[in-house]
C-alpha cells in the first residue's frame, strides 16, 4: 500500500528507511535498538505500521554480531519495543501472516558460536507477547529461512541449515539428513 516506503536491516548498522523510493534513507533504529546487528525484517502487508526485527546477522561469515531477539514496531518505525526470544542468536527470517499482523514465524538459525536449543521455528499469535517453539530439529541445526504460501498462509516452507563460526573454520551445512527443507500445511 505503500509503493515507495522500504526497509533495510542491514549486518552491523541497524535499520533505514525510505519512503521516496531510495532517494533518501534515514536511519530508524540508532538509539532506540540496542544492537545494529539485523538477520531480518518484515512489515505487515495488512497494517504497514506494523514491523518486526530480527536480530542477528544471519550470514554467518568471519565476523559475526551475537543477535538479541525480535523488536516490534507499531508506528513505521519511530519506536521499538522488544518482544522477546533474547537467547535466538541469528535471526534467519521473520514472516507475518497477510491479513493477521499479530501473528507471525520466526526462523532461528541460533547462537553462531556453539549449539543451542534455541534453534528452531517460533510462531506468535498475540503480536510477540508470547512465542512458541514449533519446530525444532537439533541444537546445531537451526532455521536459516521461512516462506509462507501467499494464497493460504497456512503452508509454510522452512529451511534448516547448519550454521556455525568457530575461530578456525566457518561450518556450513552437514551431512545431516534432518537439514534441508520442511513442510507444513497447518501453519506450523
Amino acid at each position: 500500500s505503500q509503493p515507495r516506503t522500504f526497509y533495510m536491516g542491514v549486518a552491523s548498522g541497524g535499520v533505514f528507511k525510505t519512503t521516496d523510493a531510495g532517494a533518501s534513507w534515514q536511519p530508524i533504529t540508532d538509539g532506540k535498538v540496542p544492537l545494529g546487528s539485523t538477520g531480518s525484517i518484515a512489515v505487515a502487508e495488512s497494517d504497514p505500521n506494523v514491523i518486526y526485527l530480527g536480530t542477528g546477522s544471519d550470514d554467518i561469515r568471519s565476523n559475526v554480531s551475537t543477535g538479541r531477539g525480535i523488536y516490534k514496531s507499531t508506528d513505521a518505525g519511530q519506536t521499538w519495543s522488544f518482544v522477546g526470544l533474547y537467547d535466538a542468536g541469528q535471526i534467519g527470517a521473520v514472516r507475518i501472516h497477510p491479513t493477521n499482523p499479530d501473528i507471525a514465524w520466526v526462523a532461528v538459525i541460533g547462537n553462531a558460536f556453539k549449539p543451542s536449543s534455541e534453534r528452531g521455528i517460533y510462531k506468535t499469535t498475540d503480536g510477540g507477547k508470547n512465542w512458541r517453539k514449533v519446530f525444532f530439529v537439533s541444537d546445531s541445526i537451526g532455521a536459516a529461512d521461512i516462506e509462507l504460501n501467499p494464497s493460504n498462509p497456512d503452508v509454510v516452507f522452512a529451511w534448516m541449515w547448519r550454521g556455525e563460526r568457530k575461530p578456525w573454520t566457518i561450518i556450513s551445512g552437514t551431512a545431516d539428513q534432518r537439514a534441508g527443507l520442511y513442510k507444513s500445511t497447518d501453519g506450523g
